[in-house]
């Protein structure tokens, strides 16, 4: 009898060795023959998965997104079963700063396709995430909760604060992957800026 193939493990499978190609050599120099001799599979299947390097680049980013997902989801179950806003916003945006091999390699990644898709057609052609705006809204609900709460500066302005909160955490991200800065100061530089927001503890 034929061999029954999980046609979603075997992209992922393929995904993860893009991840894992990409993470050593950068997405720029990365090719399908590339990621077919990591994922031990023949190139042809990998172009019968992807049929091209940009569907692949996107597939991959999308794999790398449900990954870091899972990252945040086990930074708020290690809180507790009942993360108030501060903890959730932590867990986050620390999520997202490379201060390991995981975490570098997403930040990365995704700092590379957006590069990438600034002069590659076919990679802007592409939906660069399908909610761009969710992690925005996410943090600007957890600030509304928050101020709900009075746990939060009741002035200020919780778009504008989660803007700042993202556009903060990925440029001291990229300066952690130059060595311009070391990930316990990127810490310290986001405590600071929670204390600001947060003028009292939860509890």
């Amino acid at each position: 009898m034929p061999k029954h193939v999980n046609h979603e493990e075997r992209r992922a499978q393929i995904a993860e060795a893009l991840i894992q190609v990409a993470g050593r050599r950068g997405l720029h120099a990365v090719g399908m023959r590339d990621v077919a001799a990591e994922a031990g599979v023949s190139l042809r299947l990998v172009q019968y998965y992807f049929e091209t390097k940009e569907k692949l680049l996107f597939y991959g980013l999308q794999h790398l997104t449900t990954r870091f997902t899972a990252r945040v989801g086990a930074r708020l179950r290690a809180v507790g079963p009942n993360p108030g806003p501060r903890a959730s916003i932590e867990a986050l945006l620390l999520a997202s700063l490379p201060t390991d091999e995981e975490s570098r390699t997403f930040h990365l990644l995704y700092s590379s396709y957006a590069i990438l898709s600034v002069t590659d057609d076919a990679l802007a052609a592409q939906p660069f995430i399908d909610k761009p705006e969710a992690a925005e809204d996410a943090l600007t609900g957890l600030l509304e909760q928050a101020q709900a709460s009075r746990l939060a500066d009741p002035g200020a302005d919780t778009r504008t604060e989660a803007i700042s909160l993202l556009a903060m955490t990925a440029t001291m991200g990229t300066s952690i992957l130059v060595g311009q800065r070391s990930p316990e100061s990127a810490i310290a530089v986001l405590h600071h800026h929670l204390d600001r927001i947060f003028t009292t503890p939860e509890a």
